[in-house]
């Protein structure tokens, strides 16, 4: 039986050298193999997210979902404002997490296909006073990547003691992120995308003032997601010390570990170029030969880890491509749920020298070349 190619916008193919960290036997967490393990995780997390010497990363079991909890029930106190910037179904998801938490939340939204303007971002700010900003730097359900660079730019300007939270979960490894130059407050991402690692961890970068909020605020609105528990573990394994809250999942940190690895011996820059080069040779050819629009309205807009294509039958292709062992993904944006399919191209798949995977991908849509204009 052969394996399916696996070509949706997360859970990713992982590496053999991953596969293999996966499969290796059980240790204590507690041990000093373990600790050595996870400090060296924690170091590889503010590389790969650009983070200072003074940032803190934090490795949880869970799900970047898990990430936004953190965010929501740490970082703002109930009936304190939050600004989202609304570019898709995830973004409306992370406001609706920080709304269960008690938070008053504020939408800007986007066209559909674009990113927020910078000059709706600026007005919002200069009329309130708002504890947090949240970007998704890449909304999975669009396929819109939005220009964290420049909206850190306007809110260090116009509102400088509100804090930034990025959700990276679909960018971080495959697209620019630069958390200390930048700016930001906290930036959360996932195993399971682009850092290429199976899923079950939520990997998530805080800056010394986000730590600070979170250690001196009144108690916070959770137990499992406290930083006030964590924290105080994550700077024990830092300095190779095992500590413990709650039971990591060993073989998946061991997993990360690897993978990070592999991220930095490529090198990091490198591994992002790449990304870019498969996605606009991809693109490219779904536009370009296929004569198909995307969902994303520009390509400086566009996304390097996924493509979002617009298709008058989707359940259609989408079975017939599994028939032929390729899986791809569905739509998720309400508006459009049943428009568009989502290829992804993160990790393993994206790197590889020949794209094999995509392009058999790409034959295999060809196929419905005739049929498939929306």
């Amino acid at each position: 039986m052969t394996e399916d190619i696996l070509l949706i916008p997360g859970p990713v193919t992982i590496s053999n050298k991953v596969q293999r960290a996966l499969g290796t036997a059980s240790i204590s967490h507690t041990s000093p193999e373990f600790a050595a393990i996870f400090a060296r995780v924690l170091k590889n997390t503010r590389l790969v997210f650009k983070g200072g010497e003074t940032s803190q990363p934090l490795i949880l079991a869970g799900s970047g979902t898990l990430g936004w909890d953190v965010a929501a029930s740490n970082l703002v106190e109930a009936g304190e404002k939050v600004l989202v910037l609304s570019t898709g179904y995830f973004s409306d998801s992370f406001a609706e997490c920080l709304q269960a938490y008690g938070a008053h939340v504020d939408k800007v939204r986007a066209s559909l296909g674009d990113v927020v303007p910078l000059s709706e971002v600026c007005e919002a700010l200069q009329g309130t006073k708002y504890k947090m900003v949240t970007i998704t730097h890449v909304d999975t359900s669009t396929g819109v990547l939005s220009d964290v660079k420049s909206i850190c730019e306007v809110v260090k300007k116009v509102s400088p003691e509100t804090l930034i939270v990025v959700d990276g979960v679909c960018s971080v490894g495959c697209e620019k992120l630069e958390f200390e130059a930048w700016g930001i407050d906290y930036a959360l991402s996932a195993s399971q995308k682009a850092l290429g690692a199976p899923p079950g961890l939520s990997v998530s970068l805080l800056s010394e003032r986000a730590v600070k909020e979170a250690l001196t605020r009144k108690a916070p609105s959770c137990f499992f997601a406290s930083l006030k528990k964590w924290i105080p573990v994550m700077r024990n394994y830092d300095n190779g010390k095992a500590c413990y809250f709650a039971t990591p999942p060993v073989q998946l940190v061991n997993a990360l570990d690897a993978s990070l690895t592999e991220i930095l011996d490529y090198g990091l820059d490198a591994r992002v170029a790449k990304h870019w080069t498969t996605s606009d040779w991809f693109k490219n050819r779904i536009t370009e030969d296929l004569g198909l629009e995307l969902v994303t309205n520009s390509a400086e807009d566009s996304a390097h880890g996924l493509t979002a294509i617009y298709v008058n039958n989707p359940a259609e292709i989408i079975a017939a491509l599994k028939k032929s062992g390729i899986v791809i993904a569905g739509g998720l944006h309400a508006d459009i749920k049943n428009q568009y399919i989502r290829v992804g191209h993160m990790g393993a798949v994206a790197c590889e020298p020949s794209l094999q995977h995509l392009q058999s991908c790409f034959e295999a849509l060809k196929a419905f070349a005739g049929g498939m204009q929306a």
